[in-house]
Parts: C-alpha cells; structure tokens; sequence
C-alpha cells in the first residue's frame, strides 16, 4: 500500500459544465475519504447551498451530485498534503498546465477559483511575477479570461482562512450565483 500523498482526487467534471470550482490541493482528509473539501472545518459545502448555487444542503459525500447542476470540481495540485506549504513550485506550474488543459478540454462558462492564495498561485506559477503581491477583489478577474471562458476568484472557505467572516464568504459565494444567473 502506498502513502497517503500517492492517493488523487478524481475530479468531478461531467459534460457540459458551466462552472468548475478550482482548489489548490487535496487536504489529508480529502485524499483519506475520496471527497472534495473534506475537512471538518471547510465551509464550502454549506456556502454553496446558502448562497443559493445548490437546491439542497450537500455534503463532501455528495461531490459527485455537482454536474447536475452544471458544476464541476478539480485542484490546480493532485497530491495532497497537510498544508500548501508543502507544495513545491514546479508542481504548482506542472499543475496549472495541466489544469489549463482541462479548461479548453470541457470550456466552463466560469472557473471558480477558490481562495485569493489560488489565484495568485496559479498566476504565479503561469509567469506572472507581481502575482504575490497585487491586489486581488472576489470576483471576476480580468487575466487569464479568453471568449469563452472567465475567471471568478473566491474566498478560501477553510476553517483555517480566518481572513474572512462567514458573510463576508457568502457574499463573494452569492455574487458567483448572480453570474451563473446571468
């Protein structure tokens, strides 16, 4: 039996998917259960449902329900570790080339970015050297965007991301469903 960082996430793309949800990588308990945004404290879940984007609480055990409803889920990095920390920069470039061709392979109206230290690490790692330091808003964002497909960053919804309050999350989570709406 391998370790726990040989275990992957498969992502949950199905046809014609209008939102794909990007993490950074799989936490321990993730890679553990099979299931996006696993750990105990990860509000992603329940923002989905509270800010309107699902008909019905769902659960980490439920990823796979996200393509009925348009949604898919994938991390920038497969391996899972205890913190991003312990990702390495050639894994963040390797992992964002490959993570671009999942875009142009299925062409999500929106990515779903899912946290400000995600976009800037994809950024970073597709050579934009400011990326660190420059200013990121939820929202949409201007870079990387081409005619079919824009780039929607959101909060870190972790119970680690003391950043931000839970309203403060909701509110980014409920301008994305305005945008689905659209």
């Amino acid at each position: 039996m391998g370790s726990i960082e040989s275990l992957r996430l498969r992502d949950r793309i199905g046809p014609g998917v209008n939102v794909l949800f990007v993490g950074i990588n799989p936490g321990m308990r993730s890679a553990l259960t099979g299931h996006h945004f696993a750990g105990y404290s990860n509000r992603f879940w329940r923002l989905l449902f509270d800010a309107g984007l699902v008909p019905v609480p769902l659960t980490y055990e439920d990823d796979d329900r996200l393509p009925e409803w348009g949604y898919g889920i994938t991390n920038i990095v497969a391996r899972p570790t205890s913190g991003m920390n312990d990702l390495r920069p050639d894994e963040f470039r390797a992992g964002a080339r490959i993570l671009l061709r999942k875009i142009r392979r299925h062409q999500p109206a929106i990515v779903a970015v899912v946290g400000v230290t995600v976009w800037r690490a994809l950024l970073e790692s597709l050579g934009e050297n400011d990326a660190r330091v420059r200013p990121v808003a939820f929202g949409f964002q201007s870079e990387l965007a081409t005619e079919t497909t824009r780039y929607f960053v959101l909060p870190n919804p972790s119970g680690r991301n003391a950043n931000y309050t839970y309203d403060e999350m909701l509110a980014a989570f409920k301008k994305l469903r305005a945008a689905v709406r659209r």
